[in-house]
């Protein structure tokens, strides 16, 4: 049942094309910041486990279902849902909508962190290294109001442009350049942390498993992040899927996705881990900094280290480069479900995403100056619309793309669309996945984060 639209659509050049865009829209700020902390906050060694088993059932399953799906029809998400939704279940179309919502959500909060990353890079390549380590300088400049605005359309500004070159000249291209350099950044980050004095204590903590640090708590944590650094449930997959060129070998793409992904978040733990750990004298707790690790912790870090400013002048060029490569795809899903459904331009939609963008990150920098007073169920404007589009919106998402496919699509015709490029060694941890195992850690995961932010269990 695949559908024409896809004659005239823009498509990834290749298999190597392919695999670095969806890839650079896996690696962002999850990976860098997020994973780190969370391998800590949950018992190092044994969040890792639990995390490789998830990756290579729950997220494989879920990777191959949304990108086939998208290569399928040939649409973005709402047009895939629309096509196989039928009367008796046309309730499902609201999955495809979601799907379509869910990065427009997360665009302009995203870019606002992503302007945060561009001050702490010129910072940096500026010879201000000093000024980004010391006390109070983060709090100070988000809650100066507009000036993080700045630096917000300045990172918007760039993740526009690219979309306006198109998919294979900008999506494609920017991810070609920009992955191998984080990548070979991330690595020499990495070997220089690990070599750090005092350093081998958080290599052995972050590698090594500590069974009695085990809780239901360390599945879902690992289960969330896998969901985030996979990009699952925003539409994302599936309209890169729609892209893919019929010839890929969609399993194979997959697994190389997979391990590029985990190569990345293993390569932040590495930078970040042992360097907190040789800073604070071998103290766990100092990695489990939340949101300030990667803006206040790590500076200092920094400025301690022999070396310290060019490693983090390195170290934000490698974030930056991440935070772009999701973006684009970000962006890139909103602009394909504009097109698709309203036949507008690619300019005309990537222009009316970028006011959006801006009408909505405004009060998200607001939300730490003049307007710190507006609080909705103890979160600031920033982090509501982050748990509103990350902690409900995307397991939502994912679990009503197991339902379509499982239950109407079937599994079966997902399976001859990877097959018929794939062996689909797979196909029965595919199958079982999809029918059983991810609907019931989906509905964990959601229900984890409602009775966490609602105060009824401790995450």
């Amino acid at each position: 049942m695949s559908s024409n639209s896809g004659d005239s659509r823009g498509l990834f050049s290749g298999n190597l094309g392919y695999i670095l865009a969806v890839a650079g829209s896996a690696v962002g700020l999850g990976n860098i910041w997020r994973f780190p902390y969370l391998t800590a906050k949950y018992g190092g060694g044994i969040f890792l486990l639990i995390y490789f088993l998830l990756l290579f059932t729950f997220g494989y399953a879920l990777i191959m279902a949304e990108t086939s799906l998208g290569r399928n029809t040939r649409l973005s998400p709402v047009g895939a849902y629309r096509t196989f939704a039928d009367k008796q279940h046309s309730f499902l179309k609201i999955g495809g909508w979601l799907n379509a919502i869910v990065p427009m959500i997360i665009l302009p909060y995203y870019c606002l962190i992503g302007g945060w990353v561009i001050k702490y890079m010129f910072e940096y390549l500026t010879g201000g290294s000093a000024s980004a380590a010391a006390d109070g300088f983060f709090v100070g400049f988000i809650t100066s109001n507009f000036v993080p605005v700045v630096w917000h359309l300045l990172f918007l500004g760039c993740t526009a442009f690219i979309i306006l070159l198109g998919v294979q000249k900008g999506v494609e291209r920017a991810s070609v350049v920009m992955m191998p350099i984080l990548l070979v950044l991330a690595f020499v980050i990495a070997v220089y942390s690990m070599t750090r004095p005092g350093a081998g204590a958080g290599i052995a903590y972050y590698l090594i498993p500590d069974f009695s640090k085990f809780s239901i708590m360390t599945v879902v944590a690992a289960c969330g992040q896998l969901f985030f650094s996979l990009s699952v449930g925003m539409g994302i997959l599936i309209t890169y899927g729609s892209y893919m060129k019929k010839d890929v070998d969609v399993e194979k793409a997959t697994i190389r996705i997979g391990l590029m992904d985990t190569t990345v978040a293993m390569l932040a733990g590495f930078m970040i881990i042992p360097a907190v750990f040789a800073f604070s004298g071998g103290d766990a707790a100092a990695v489990n900094a939340g949101p300030g690790l990667m803006f206040i912790t790590l500076p200092k870090v920094f400025e301690s280290m022999g070396m310290g400013s060019f490693i983090g002048a390195a170290f934000f060029i490698m974030v930056f480069f991440a935070a772009l490569t999701s973006s684009i795809s970000i962006l890139e899903t909103c602009v394909s479900t504009l097109t698709d459904e309203l036949k507008w331009s690619r300019t005309r939609a990537t222009m009316f995403m970028f006011f959006e963008a801006i009408a909505l990150g405004i009060p998200c920098s607001l939300g730490f100056g003049a307007w710190d007073f507006i609080s909705i169920a103890g979160l600031s404007i920033l982090d509501m619309m982050d748990f509103l589009a990350s902690s409900i919106l995307c397991p939502l998402c994912a679990l009503l793309t197991c339902i379509l496919i499982s239950r109407v699509v079937g599994t079966q015709k997902i399976v001859d669309e990877i097959k018929s490029t794939s062996a689909f060694k797979g196909e029965a941890v595919f199958r079982f996945c999809l029918t059983y195992l991810a609907p019931v850690i989906l509905l964990l995961v959601l229900a984890s984060s409602v009775a966490a932010t609602l105060g009824f269990i401790k995450i």
